[in-house]
């Protein structure tokens, strides 16, 4: 099997067969779209696994106390909660919905995370009675509603109150979390994280057992990481009087990937060794008695690689001297990150993957937005009807934000290893688009 010049974006397990065909986990992808039709997410579990056990290797060589939970948000379902778990990772989950589905997948209540900015009462409600582990408090009203909520339950709710210290990550806007000007955590500079941990050591109901910020995401620096942690760390040191003791510190996640053959992000052993040697110098420099548990989110990293998206060739358009557009049966409604953050992506000609380009090309989605692009100015083979177009780096926030605008069913994804495919969730129906219509 061959190399391809867009390797670094695509799977471990990607290869070229005899064929001149694109493989995945040892499966040929024409025959994956001849099986289960396009569009299709096809989930590298060879990937998968082992960019969850370098993250529990980097770091824990580094940082022995280390938890790795993933970040659900980027994409989830039953069976990867199953395999998560297998892998000795905890979850983050930003809903009910998000935590139900981890907890059907075998995950453990106590070892899930319960972020958000307005969880609802019933929510809280719902994770306190299953022994979620700990909640990640945004805003006082949360610490109002945990206080009702634990009294109603009779349980007392290990917290972490998240914080924002005021730094730029460097990435899009939309994906900027850390800044003082943002709706996530209690500001530091302001006085209302202080505030927020007064309130959390007075709790009956509560018990504030660490600190958590999250700057943002696809983030290519490690500098931001340690201007963070330098914060949070030297925060925590100052509520030490206020008797606040520090047991777990999350940075959160953010960390970037590959989208494009020209991106080079750090490796995860780069993140490793820029975030716990930070950790050790900040709890060094400011006294601390002991090291907290250190809390590390990754989640598009871990599933984002791992997934590649295909799409079947159907109509063209050439405007002469201006753009030809090629268009596919999927698009907006299965990845709307192109049109929401201007987000890049490479693609390829599944089935003429040896082929030399031919001619500079726009893939187009079918949806009724003239948005709705999902590569600019690509340079492929001269691609026909009934081709297959795969686009990489697709695990994260595409089967998770995707939606049923023009009424298009959701994809359906699989699970590929070894030469063998598994189905792990079902393309929708049109049965399925009004199965919740009361008529």
């Amino acid at each position: 099997m061959n190399d391809f010049p867009t390797r670094n974006v695509f799977p471990h397990t990607a290869a070229i067969n005899a064929q001149g065909r694109l493989v995945l986990g040892g499966c040929d992808v024409m025959d994956l779209a001849q099986e289960y039709g396009t569009p299709l997410y096809v989930y590298d579990e060879e990937t998968l696994r082992r960019v969850c056990r370098q993250y529990r290797e980097e770091f824990g060589s580094r940082y022995a106390d280390t938890r790795v939970i993933y970040a659900a948000k980027a994409f989830i379902n039953v069976a990867l909660a199953g395999l998560l778990r297998e892998e000795g990772l905890g979850l983050d989950v930003a809903s009910g919905g998000e935590l139900a589905v981890g907890l059907a997948g075998g995950m453990p209540a106590a070892e899930v995370y319960f972020h958000g900015n307005n969880k609802g009462g019933d929510e809280l409600a719902e994770a306190v009675r299953g022994g979620i582990g700990r909640i990640v408090v945004d805003n006082l009203h949360e610490l109002d509603l945990l206080e009702e909520v634990t009294q109603e339950v009779g349980r007392v709710q290990d917290i972490l109150l998240r914080v924002s210290p005021g730094v730029d990550p460097h990435t899009h806007a939309y994906i900027s979390t850390g800044a003082l000007d943002s709706k996530f955590g209690f500001p530091i500079e302001t006085g209302q994280a202080e505030e927020a941990v007064r309130q959390a050591l007075a709790s009956k109901g509560v018990r504030l057992v660490g600190l958590h910020c999250h700057i943002g995401s696809q983030l290519f620096e490690t500098e931001p990481y340690v201007e963070a942690v330098r914060i949070v760390l030297g925060f925590a040191a100052r509520m030490r009087e206020e008797g606040f003791q520090l047991l777990e510190f999350s940075p959160g996640g953010g960390f970037a990937i590959a989208y494009t053959r020209d991106d080079e992000p750090p490796s995860v052993a780069t993140f490793a060794e820029a975030i716990s040697s930070a950790v050790k110098r900040e709890c060094e420099a400011q006294g601390f008695d002991s090291q907290p548990t250190l809390v590390i989110e990754p989640g598009r990293s871990i599933v984002g690689p791992a997934g590649v998206a295909l799409y079947t060739v159907g109509s063209r358009k050439a405007i002469p001297g201006v753009r030809s557009y090629v268009s596919v049966d999927g698009g907006m409604g299965d990845n709307i990150r192109p049109a929401l953050y201007q987000a890049q992506y490479e693609a390829v000609v599944a089935n003429r993957m040896e082929q030399e380009p031919a001619e500079r090309v726009t893939i187009a989605g079918r949806f009724c937005e003239s948005g709705d692009i999902l590569v600019r100015d690509v340079d492929l083979p001269a691609t026909e009807p009934g081709d297959i177009i795969a686009i990489p780096a697709s695990g994260a926030y595409c089967p998770a934000m995707a939606s049923n605008y023009n009424m298009a069913p959701r994809p359906a994804i699989v699970l590929v290893r070894d030469g063998a495919a598994r189905l792990i969730r079902r393309r929708e129906t049109y049965q399925d688009l009004m199965a919740a219509d009361v008529v």
